[in-house]
């Protein structure tokens, strides 16, 4: 595949399909788009030459627990920092109102959730345009932007700042480590967290609000 090509292809998959969805689609099929989006992306993902489907357990057995652990208390505290300032009478919504819904999210949410947009945002957008994009660190912050602007559709600052601050971490973890699966875990982790301190309520599509 030329560079053309695949220049025209990620600046779809990554740039014009969010904005699409977060301008253009009605708030009850955002949703379904994103899991076309998804379905799309894994299906390139399977066809990209010298990607293979064993290389993403590598790394299983090395994930650092002492980062997993100061990367969940970074997010507790700036977490509720941000939920206490901006919405506290969301504050631990989920647990205390419903704490069976938050033990679903909890056990879904990694397998649902984290899981697809790894395979998205860190495999698909290294390896198979990796040759076309800067390297080291530009692509790293080029790797948070567009996972924060695929949150766009929530239309509110804290959603796509902290998507953004995620991003910077899960790439890390998957190119300058290659650990995929440290960046599935440390999403899952921040997801959960994010749940439970009642920080969904940026993340729900019942609230969005769009400015125009």
């Amino acid at each position: 595949m030329t560079k053309r090509l695949l220049w025209a292809e990620f600046l779809c998959l990554f740039l014009v399909l969010p904005v699409v969805v977060a301008v253009a689609l009605p708030t009850g099929w955002m949703f379904p788009a994103l899991f076309a989006f998804t379905a799309l992306g894994v299906i390139l993902l399977h066809v990209t030459p010298g990607f293979r489907w064993g290389d993403l357990v590598r790394g299983a057995g090395r994930i650092d627990r002492r980062l997993v652990g100061a990367f969940a208390l970074a997010t507790i505290l700036c977490g509720g920092a941000v939920i206490l300032t901006l919405r506290p009478e969301a504050f631990l919504i989920l647990p205390r109102q419903q704490p069976g819904l938050m033990l679903m999210i909890l056990l879904l949410y990694p397998v649902v959730s984290a899981l697809p947009q790894e395979l998205v945002f860190r495999p698909l957008f290294f390896r198979r345009y990796g040759t076309i994009l800067p390297a080291g660190k530009p692509a790293i912050l080029l790797n948070a932007a567009v996972f924060s602007l695929a949150h766009l559709m929530y239309w509110n600052w804290p959603a796509l700042l902290m998507t953004f601050a995620g991003g910077l971490v899960f790439a890390h973890a998957y190119e300058r480590q290659g650990n995929f699966p440290a960046a599935v875990v440390l999403h899952s982790v921040a997801g959960g967290i994010l749940f439970a301190l009642g920080l969904g309520v940026f993340f729900y599509t019942g609230f969005v609000q769009r400015p125009f």
